[in-house]
């Protein structure tokens, strides 16, 4: 049985990148910085009220920062 392999969040990724450092992201959207660097990753995806609040926070749509989570 194969494993499937998290899907790295780029786009997620470009946008902390320009609002700073993981651990100055996570502490303004309330999370922690290894939180916030397993959703970048891929091995977590975010509860509901932390996808909107990201998506508010980057001002960015959900299916921009979590394409893989908005498949069809």
């Amino acid at each position: 049985m194969k494993t499937k392999m998290p899907t790295k969040r780029d786009f997620l990724a470009t946008c902390r990148k320009k609002r700073g450092t993981q651990k100055i992201v996570a502490t303004e959207i309330g999370i922690s910085e290894v939180y916030l660097r397993m959703i970048e990753n891929g091995t977590f995806a975010p509860g509901r009220d932390l996808l909107f609040g990201m998506s508010r926070y980057f001002d960015e749509p959900i299916e921009k920062l979590f394409p893989d989570l908005c498949k069809t």
